[in-house]
């Protein structure tokens, strides 16, 4: 579904990809772990074609997409749905306007009932009824934003959807809220997903797979006991602290 090809990437004199190669298969959860600066949203932003390579490649179900300008790569982009740290609603829309935000952005009415029937389609897969439908941002508690969120980047039908530090800043319960909706989001309609994260208690509870990105190379990659057995020393670092509290 998605493979990056011996990605690298730099800023001036600051190389922040060398090298990177990953698939992530159709229907998989895949999470990229690394701490602040590691370039895991320099990674992201790759392949949903935001940044282009110094050298390398992205593709999407073969399409090349590191290479594609224009509408082609606007056409292309359409198979993403995305998830931003700290939901991104707008305060001034209701829920119903928040998840039709992508729909309307391609030419639907927003006032038509087909929206409104997507809209609540999408929030009953992330355990959310018409009854959020006229509230705003503000009315919602946190976890109940992410499920908006979610509900939004799913509106359009996307194979891929793409998240962002999804537990940043969250507290337990919330943390707890989010891995919930990104399995839910997998069991519910087969999405493959992107995590990009460095908080290792949730990596490990949603991914089928992981990575843990440092100094512009994946050092580990593999199911999650495979990247916990991993003898690399950073990733023992990286990891130590969680697994000693368990």
């Amino acid at each position: 579904m998605i493979q990056v090809r011996d990605l690298w990437k730099s800023f001036g004199e600051n190389q922040v990809l060398k090298g990177i190669t990953l698939t992530i298969s159709r229907g998989e959860t895949y999470v990229v772990l690394g701490g602040s600066g590691s370039g895991k949203t320099v990674l992201m932003k790759h392949v949903i074609g935001l940044f282009k390579p110094d050298r390398g490649s992205v593709h999407i179900d073969g399409v090349e997409i590191s290479s594609l300008t224009g509408k082609a790569l606007t056409e292309a982009r359409g198979v993403f749905g995305m998830v931003f740290q700290g939901a991104a609603l707008f305060d001034s829309m209701t829920v119903q306007e928040n998840v039709a935000f992508p729909l309307v952005e391609r030419g639907h009415a927003p006032a038509a009932e087909e929206v409104r029937e997507r809209c609540l389609a999408k929030l009953k897969v992330v355990d959310l009824g018409e009854e959020v439908l006229e509230r705003y941002p503000a009315e919602l508690s946190g976890g109940m934003r992410k499920r908006v969120a979610l509900a939004r980047a799913l509106v359009s039908d996307p194979q891929v959807v793409l998240y962002d530090e999804p537990t940043t800043g969250l507290d337990p319960i919330t943390t707890a809220y989010v891995d919930g909706m990104i399995l839910a989001a997998k069991e519910k309609l087969g999405i493959t997903s992107m995590v990009i994260s460095h908080d290792v208690a949730s990596a490990f509870k949603v991914a089928d797979r992981l990575a843990v990105l440092y100094d512009g190379h994946l050092v580990a990659e593999g199911t999650p006991a495979e990247v916990k057995a991993s003898r690399d020393p950073y990733v023992q670092r990286y990891l130590s602290t969680w697994f000693e509290k368990q």
